[in-house]
């Protein structure tokens, strides 16, 4: 269990990507880490792309990055609404600030751009995306995973493999 005693938010909205949300939930699970849903205040469940809910354990405006190590934020269609709330901005900025995990993958990219943690930076992201990442001042480079600092961030979902990797070492401290 080498994620004993760390804490992980992983954000949702209406319109999650399956498998972003869902895939990490359960590997930094399975390393030992105590994982919470944070939500934007908009509902107390969502749904997923495929209709598959997910209940929320605490909306962002309700939870500090002082009481986690790490905010993952998946993509979909989610990220898009998900940055329209002051609140998730400032956790992921926050967060972010501190050298805390900051990690998205596909269309989370559009909360990164939001809460303004971009610029500087290498990142990836899903290709329809990648205007906005650039605008943003990151230097975008089109690798399964990108690790910047406490920045990691991937394409697809066909990078989950490498992006879980990279989160859980970031996490070791390795």
């Amino acid at each position: 269990m080498s994620l004993q005693g760390k804490r992980i938010a992983i954000l949702a909205e209406e319109i999650y990507e399956d498998m972003e949300l869902w895939y990490p939930y359960y590997r930094l699970k399975e390393a030992g880490a105590e994982v919470v849903i944070v939500g934007t205040g908009s509902a107390n469940q969502y749904p997923s792309k495929h209709g598959i809910p997910v209940k929320v354990d605490v909306e962002a405006g309700k939870i500090s990055a002082d009481e986690i190590d790490g905010v993952i934020v998946p993509g979909g269609f989610a990220p898009d609404r998900m940055r329209r709330y002051p609140a998730v901005l400032e956790l992921v900025k926050t967060a972010f600030d501190r050298g805390k995990l900051v990690a998205a993958i596909c269309h989370a990219g559009w909360v990164l751009v939001s809460a303004k943690v971009l610029n500087g930076r290498r990142a990836t992201c899903v290709s329809a995306i990648k205007d906005d990442v650039i605008n943003a001042g990151a230097t975008y480079v089109d690798e399964p995973v990108v690790v910047d600092g406490n920045l990691i961030t991937s394409r697809t979902p066909a990078d989950l493999p490498v992006w879980l990797p990279a989160i859980i070492s970031f996490l070791e401290g390795k």
